[in-house]
């Protein structure tokens, strides 16, 4: 697909089409299109994209079935106290959405995911299914070392299902690509961090979302396209505050909820939406050992988040406080799916830092099939209008 000279209202709507899209018909007719070509899924929030990407193969990213699809076969799996997003996942293997994926990685979340790939497995046999495991310690000679073997295990695993070799050559080209879509993608958050009102948090989403969809190439030029759209364009200014959002890494937020929280009077300027496309911090070094660099990248600029191991208790929320402070955020919205454990136990810790710092908060839970969203949007006004009111100028 070549994107040229659209606006950005057009290139929402395009990107508004691929969201609603729960057929993936972008990515069946990427496949069907050449020999050989193959699709893994994978569910948030990290896997080494590159290492599908230089086994000629797309990475699609799978985050629920979101508000529009009616989950009837995978409530038979899990109980009713379970986050959603595993059983609307189910939901759209079995009614065969996913009939067309030829393997599935499920990165190390929480135990809930663990156990869906079990059930994966048994549901689908002929699927090459793989939890992914990432390293619990940040040591080079221990963690470094477990992280670079289960990434050449996963890369054994690609190799049996395309019955083709991936090269250090081909997997230094695949970095370099992934390289240019990060920096493509810090650019946009900047963007909307320096003029929130240009780039709408609702369609920064929508365009992350076409990210999980399309080849990286298209999606590195959709967001080139954007970005000159969005800078090119007159929008008002209006007098919101600025809000972080935090725990909205796994099961996805209604798109209305987004929606809401703008409407209230909130401009947000960072937050933890699909990480994997941001997860690395810095460019990933070319030259060299590629699953080395992936490593090393992996253990010392990454992104921090509830569903990631910090051994350094002092250090919990840091990056909170950091990205308040960098962005020049009022407030911080916590945004959770309801029974997701490692965004809740993590939220009173990060609290007592935002506390500790006078940094005013508020939080709430959500489904991925959130319908009401009315209260939502009078909570976060509230929300803005306490900030205009009584902080300090």
């Amino acid at each position: 697909m070549t994107v040229t000279n659209r606006g950005t209202a057009q290139i929402t709507a395009w990107c508004q089409e691929l969201f609603d899209d729960l057929d993936f018909t972008v990515a069946r007719k990427w496949k069907a299109a050449a020999p050989g070509r193959g699709v893994v899924a994978y569910m948030p929030v990290y896997v080494p994209r590159e290492l599908i990407h230089a086994a000629g193969m797309l990475p699609l990213g799978i985050l629920g079935g979101g508000e529009n699809l009616e989950v009837i076969h995978g409530d038979a799996y899990y109980q009713s106290y379970i986050c959603r997003i595993p059983r609307s996942t189910l939901e759209l293997g079995i009614t065969g959405k996913l009939d067309f994926v030829d393997g599935f990685l499920f990165p190390s979340i929480c135990d809930v995911i663990r156990n869906l790939s079990g059930i994966w497995k048994l549901l689908f046999p002929k699927v090459y299914v793989r939890y992914f495991d990432v390293p619990q310690t940040y040591v080079d000679d221990t963690g470094g070392s477990f992280y670079v073997q289960e990434m050449q295990e996963l890369r054994e695993g690609l190799e049996h299902v395309t019955g083709r070799k991936i090269t250090d050559e081909a997997l230094r080209d695949s970095i370099a690509v992934y390289n240019q879509n990060r920096r493509l993608i810090r650019d946009l958050y900047a963007l909307r961090s320096r003029a929130p009102w240009l780039v709408p948090t609702s369609e920064l989403y929508l365009l992350l979302r076409a990210g999980m969809v399309l080849p990286v190439e298209e999606h590195s030029q959709l967001v080139t396209e954007y970005l000159a759209a969005a800078q090119a364009e007159q929008r008002p200014m209006r007098d919101n505050c600025r809000v972080v959002m935090n725990g909205l890494f796994c099961e996805q937020p209604p798109l209305n909820l987004i929606k809401a929280i703008e409407m209230s009077g909130c401009y947000v300027v960072d937050d933890d939406f699909m990480l994997v496309t941001r997860w690395l911090l810095d460019d990933v070094p070319v030259a060299g050992d590629p699953l080395q660099n992936l490593s090393t990248a992996f253990l010392h600029r990454s992104m921090e988040t509830s569903a990631k191991y910090q051994p350094d208790l002092a250090q919990k929320g840091k990056y909170l406080i950091d990205s308040v402070r960098e962005n020049g955020a009022e407030g911080v919205i916590f945004a959770a799916p309801s029974f997701c454990d490692p965004a809740l136990l993590e939220r009173p810790m990060l609290e007592t830092r935002l506390d500790a710092v006078d940094v005013p908060h508020i939080g709430f839970k959500y489904a991925e099939n959130s319908g009401q969203m009315q209260p939502v949007r009078e909570q976060a006004g509230t929300f803005a209008d306490s900030i205009k009111l009584w902080s300090t100028p």
